[in-house]
């Protein structure tokens, strides 16, 4: 490219920056969307003086000048620029102007290079593909932030626990354990949750929306997971085995609970006795023991129990069962107390029989 000389040092960039400008354009194809939130003009000034390098290559002293000299200021906000034009494009974050439109849906941006990666969506374009497995992406950050799956590269560690994550977000997100914030809250009952899936979860008690429909038995649930774990039962997959005795599980959650059996961990203590369960479940129970609080009731005559086996023995009543039969002379009973089990699956009476 000729370098057309003109009186001014300033006339010559922006005459410079005219003659590339597609081709600058081009270059920030494909700054990250976090990358975007910085400021654009650090990110072009760089490119820009590699244009310059690339066409005329002026002399490196005026080329350190120009850096060191930024004649351009913004009135709004007082950032300054090498140039005209890369100030004018600063100005449409105070002015809000977004003059590059998608004909086909409508959205607007404010630089040429976002109009152009959005048109993707449309189009389906995704030139960026993996060398390792074939997957492509619309967008070179996303092929190099999926790399790391290869790599197992984990560049972002938390200084509080040492948890190492291969995404910026995935840290933010986690940090949220140790700050104990929870910016989504629920405008039905005011809830807090530290993540905007769990809310729209936590959402469908209020809608009792259930759009996981098991095509099996017809049972509907609120999330994806629950649905999954679901159709185990149908299918009789058990893809969790326990390596200490190989009793296998439905669902993740399942196996880790029936790890403390093994372990003895009890990471659930009561905050009124100090007494520690293995269980969420088990610890809401004892808690009633110091609220006073049954909540287990009886439909059939409205008695209230504080644990579910308590209620459950209790409803033989109503029903007249008696499943536990003495072995010896046949008399049934409501419940095993009454009975000595002298070997397995067998009962007698404790004090009716002495042997």
């Amino acid at each position: 490219m000729a370098f057309i000389k003109e009186e001014t040092a300033d006339f010559r960039i922006e005459e410079v920056f005219s003659l590339k400008q597609e081709d600058l354009d081009e270059q920030t194809e494909f700054i990250e969307d976090k990358e975007d939130k910085e400021e654009l003009s650090e990110v072009e000034d760089k490119n820009h003086v590699s244009k310059i390098k690339s066409g005329a290559k002026p002399k490196q002293k005026d080329l350190k000048k120009r850096r060191d000299n930024k004649y351009f200021t913004c009135t709004q906000c007082g950032k300054s620029f090498t140039c005209k034009p890369y100030l004018k494009r600063h100005m449409r974050v105070h002015t809000g102007e977004k003059p590059f439109t998608c004909d086909q849906c409508g959205k607007s941006f404010t630089h040429k290079p976002y109009l152009k990666r959005h048109m993707r969506v449309h189009t389906g374009e995704k030139p960026f593909t993996c060398d390792q497995c074939g997957k492509s992406f619309s967008r070179k950050y996303h092929l190099e932030r999926h790399m790391r799956v290869h790599t197992g590269e984990k560049s972002f560690t938390c200084d509080q626990c040492g948890k190492r994550f291969s995404r910026k977000y995935h840290l933010e997100r986690h940090m949220r354990v140790h700050t104990g914030k929870k910016s989504f809250t629920c405008d039905q009952c005011g809830k807090s949750f530290s993540r905007k899936p769990h809310l729209e979860l936590h959402m469908r008690v209020h809608t009792g929306e259930k759009p996981f429909t098991c095509d099996q038995c017809g049972k509907s649930l609120k999330c994806k997971y629950s649905f999954d774990v679901h159709m185990r039962v149908h299918t009789g997959e058990k893809p969790f085995t326990c390596d200490q005795c190989g009793k296998s599980f439905t669902s993740k959650c399942g196996l880790e609970r029936h790890m403390r059996i093994h372990t003895g961990e009890k990471p659930f203590a009561c905050d009124q006795c100090g007494k520690r369960f293995s269980l969420t479940s088990s610890l809401k129970d004892h808690m009633n023991i110091h609220t006073g609080e049954k909540p287990y009731s009886c439909d059939q005559c409205g008695k209230t129990f504080l644990w579910a086996t308590n209620l459950r023995t209790h409803l033989k009543v109503h029903t007249k069962e008696k499943p536990h039969s003495c072995y010896l002379c046949g008399k049934s009973f409501f419940i095993t107390t009454k009975f000595e089990k002298p070997s397995e699956n067998t009962y007698r009476c404790e004090r009716v029989h002495v042997l």
